[in-house]
């Protein structure tokens, strides 16, 4: 019996898609993004989050380059993987590999115990990323029902 997929829509709550980020750094984005986050979550504060995801962001930027980033981190306090998704129309610097501004963002947290679903689940986004078509649909989609269904749809293909 083969285990289930892991289902990107699954970690994806429509409250924390945010088709309009307002931010204009790497740190605004992380904060906006991760504010959407820890409303619904208890047990994780924005400051600890925004720490966490700078922290990472020091290692090397999550700006993985054709308009893309995939900030992410772990939490202690967590009990499942936390997921956001975010487009800015305006781009945001990112100090992406290839120095191009960043539009759309899926942020990641997960628990501290949980490396290889949390590896799955960077190395999911990444490949459903690498089409143009896709990343091109969620650029010119509608709102947050769109995003959704673009996601879930690009999802399915895994």
């Amino acid at each position: 019996m083969t285990p289930n997929p892991m289902k990107i829509i699954d970690l994806l709550d429509p409250k924390c898609i945010l088709p309009n980020l307002k931010a204009s750094s790497k740190r605004e984005v992380l904060e906006e993004l991760a504010a959407a986050l820890v409303s619904g979550h208890k047990e994780v504060n924005l400051q600890t989050v925004v720490e966490v995801l700078l922290e990472r962001e020091r290692l090397g930027s999550t700006g993985i380059g054709d308009n893309i980033a995939i900030p992410h981190g772990k939490l202690a306090q967590l009990s499942q993987m936390l997921l956001a998704f975010g487009r800015s129309p305006q781009g945001v610097d990112f100090d992406s590999m290839d120095g191009k501004p960043s539009h759309l963002f899926f942020l990641l947290l997960a628990p501290v115990n949980s490396s290889g679903l949390h590896l799955k689940a960077l190395a999911k986004i990444s490949r459903m990323l690498m089409s143009q078509v896709f990343r091109d649909s969620l650029m010119g989609s509608d709102g947050v029902e769109d995003i959704l269904r673009l996601i879930a749809e690009k999802d399915a293909e895994f």
